[in-house]
């Protein structure tokens, strides 16, 4: 975490008017960050959040690393929000987590992508509004879902970062 601030202070320094951080695992740090820094710094998690009520998502799906799940980023904005989540079971979440290494180590695979909407598959059954995918290597196997929405947490930022831009 030390890189991380120190990274943020050289981009305030540098005359930056606002900080993006496009991974929601180090969202861990945010608070951190913020608080070492005096330019706002966009959350990948609040834009998420906001995107989501904006468009009446009321009980969502999530699928993110393992230290996204076991720190409860979503979760816990989730509950503040009153919206209701899925997270995977472990045998999903270790699944997805070698999807997550495999895109990592720069392969994209059918099997992995096929993998993934067999997980969504099985959200579809929790009654749920839509999945978020909540890495934003996941992107690169964003599957197709013949009745959820599947939202890209890294295309939800990307639209933020350029609002703010503009």
């Amino acid at each position: 975490m030390p890189f991380l601030i120190k990274e943020a202070q050289r981009l305030e320094k540098a005359g930056t008017e606002f900080i993006v951080m496009p991974c929601n695992s180090l969202h861990i740090f945010i608070n951190e960050i913020r608080n070492a820094v005096s330019v706002p710094v966009l959350s990948i998690i609040d834009e998420t959040v906001q995107h989501l009520k904006q468009n009446n998502m009321n009980k969502v799906g999530i699928i993110s690393t393992s230290t996204t799940v076991k720190s409860k980023l979503y979760e816990n904005a989730f509950s503040k929000n009153n919206i209701g989540y899925v997270a995977p079971n472990e045998s999903q979440q270790n699944k997805i987590d070698r999807i997550i290494l495999d895109l990592l180590a720069g392969h994209q695979k059918d099997e992995d992508r096929n993998e993934l909407a067999n997980i969504i598959n099985n959200f579809d059954e929790k009654n749920l509004d839509c999945v978020i995918l909540a890495c934003t290597d996941l992107q690169l196997l964003k599957p197709h879902h013949p009745a959820l929405k599947i939202y890209d947490t890294m295309k939800i930022f990307s639209d933020a970062t350029v609002r703010k831009i503009l």
